[in-house]
């Protein structure tokens, strides 16, 4: 095989650009109780922001992250900042009026700003650059949708347009373009972001998992380790929420996946940031590696767990994509990401539940966490500090639009209840002698469903399927080699321990039943 046919290869390992591209600060876990004005759950761009600005307050911050700082989400973003979120605006003008909509945007631009101005002021070297965002159809019926997109632009007041010019090779239909929205190098801002905290006499513990909360006017927040930490505030940025209290957060939200690929292209890349309408979804960006520029190339969502192909082949979509409308010349890296998505598509931000002040909660950012997360961060800070916020009621976990809050609940819990009895009917046939090295796959073992893999020294790591979350049964990821949850999305190490919730404890090695979710201590509750 020649060196070109090689560079062209998808990387054996997923790795994040954000992730390699920066040297990060490591801190110990969390040994002792601890009392604090506020405590931070999630050390990702909402939970370091937040902490960052109550810090600024005064307060007295800590930040518990249950793995390493910025290695959840926000390390695996496209890093855009910007409040075109696909086709939103006329969506949101239907079901929740013009008001609603137009304050979306407000809170979003207000994100952008602050990141902007932070940048700024702290002379941040992260390569903020601002710039146009494109959405683009390529069918008559996303064509249409972008012209109804576009009204909504102009109802709103919305500084965009659509234009007659398209930079790519694409046999577009129609392009919406939003003015003036950014991108940047997401982990060089936060970096700084924490070495500002930590000036500012805030604490950062690793490896540190929370696993409850004991309410009241001063919460409790509890960690796997028997460590309690006290606080007049919990703010739970967990992406997926580690406590739900009587929210049912697990009912209001579903996981989607999405792929990415950070490449070396033979055309340059022209300014603006893209995204297409239509689905299978492709999302453009450039980025600077060392002086050289690459193309970060992201889509082909699914709901985790429930991809209709093997995980690979996602990726291997994209790498024709690049091919196609760019030219490779070198795949530098891969990496997938999971996102939460709410019932009407707004984030929960705000009470855990109505009248519960002292435990908020951030989550459900539907692929957008740069700027809602900021913005998250921002409303957190008003609320902790008693200040009014006119995004507080249109965030609110609390809000109801029967339209389509109340279908898209009975069809995702639907969904729920259709991956659990499916799991359950599944009959696999491979045995697990049949694994070769760094594969894995669902195993028949003595009568009962098991999760097997075989690293690269041969050893066979089996698990059994069964999620500790509420007991549906996973499924096998081989693109990252991961056992992925298709109710919750909760993923899991083909070892077993826990990558993401709402899982809390790891997948077991014996025969784990639904009823052990409820009377084990194994149990993720």
């Amino acid at each position: 095989m020649s060196n070109d046919q090689k560079n062209k290869n998808l990387p054996e390992q997923p790795e994040p650009f954000w992730r390699t591209s920066v040297e990060f600060p490591s801190f110990s876990s969390l040994k002792e109780d601890i009392e604090v004005d506020v405590i931070v759950v999630g050390a990702g761009i909402t939970g370091i922001t937040s902490a960052y600005l109550l810090a600024k307050e005064g307060l007295k911050v800590a930040v518990i992250e249950a793995d390493k700082v910025l290695n959840g989400t926000t390390g695996h973003t496209t890093a855009k900042i910007t409040a075109q979120h696909d086709l939103i605006y006329d969506e949101f003008i239907h079901n929740m009026g013009r008001n609603t909509a137009r304050l979306y945007y407000e809170a979003n631009m207000e994100a952008l700003e602050f990141i902007e101005k932070t940048v700024k002021e702290q002379e941040i070297d992260c390569e903020f650059t601002r710039v146009d965002a494109f959405i683009y159809s390529v069918s008559d019926k996303y064509a249409e949708k972008i012209k109804k997109e576009a009204e909504a632009y102009e109802r709103l007041q919305i500084k965009g347009e659509m234009v007659d010019s398209f930079p790519f090779d694409i046999d577009v239909k129609n392009v919406l373009v939003m003015k003036d929205q950014a991108q940047f190098h997401v982990t060089k801002y936060l970096v700084h972001l924490i070495d500002l905290f930590q000036k500012s006499g805030g604490q950062i513990f690793e490896d540190t998992v929370a696993v409850n909360i004991e309410t009241g006017d001063r919460p409790v927040v509890l960690t796997r380790n028997e460590n309690r930490i006290s606080a007049k505030h919990v703010l739970i940025c967990s992406h997926f929420p580690f406590y739900e209290g009587t929210g049912l957060y697990s009912t209001r939200m579903y996981a989607d996946r999405s792929y990415a690929l950070a490449v070396k292209s033979k055309k340059k890349f022209p300014p603006g940031i893209f995204i297409s309408a239509d689905e299978p979804t492709r999302s453009l960006r450039s980025i600077m590696d060392n002086g050289e520029e690459l193309v970060l190339i992201v889509g082909d969502n699914h709901k985790t767990g429930q991809s209709e192909v093997e995980t690979m082949e996602h990726y291997k979509a994209l790498k024709r994509f690049g091919e196609e409308v760019f030219g490779l010349e070198e795949i530098k890296q891969r990496w997938s990401a999971q996102d939460l998505v709410t019932l009407d598509k707004l984030p929960y931000i705000g009470e855990i539940t109505s009248g519960n002040p002292n435990i908020l909660i951030a989550t459900g950012f539907r692929k957008w966490g740069m700027s809602n997360g900021t913005a998250a961060a921002l409303l957190f800070r008003d609320m902790v500090m008693g200040k009014e916020n006119k995004f507080e009621k249109l965030y609110s976990p609390s809000r109801f639009y029967a339209h389509p809050s109340l279908k898209n609940f009975l069809v995702q819990n639907a969904n729920v209840v259709g991956q659990l009895i499916k799991g359950k009917l599944d009959s696999p046939n491979m045995k697990p002698e049949n694994l070769a090295k760094g594969e894995g796959a669902v195993i028949k073992l003595d009568g009962h469903r098991k999760g097997a893999y075989r690293d690269d020294e041969g050893k066979l790591h089996i698990v059994d399927t069964t999620c500790t979350h509420i007991g549906c049964e996973v499924e096998w990821n081989n693109g990252d080699k991961t056992w992925d949850c298709p109710c919750h999305g909760s993923r899991f190490k083909y070892t077993g321990e826990v990558i993401e919730g709402p899982a809390e404890k790891p997948l077991q090695k014996y025969d784990y039943k639904m009823i052990d979710n409820l009377t084990s201590e194994d149990s993720g509750y």
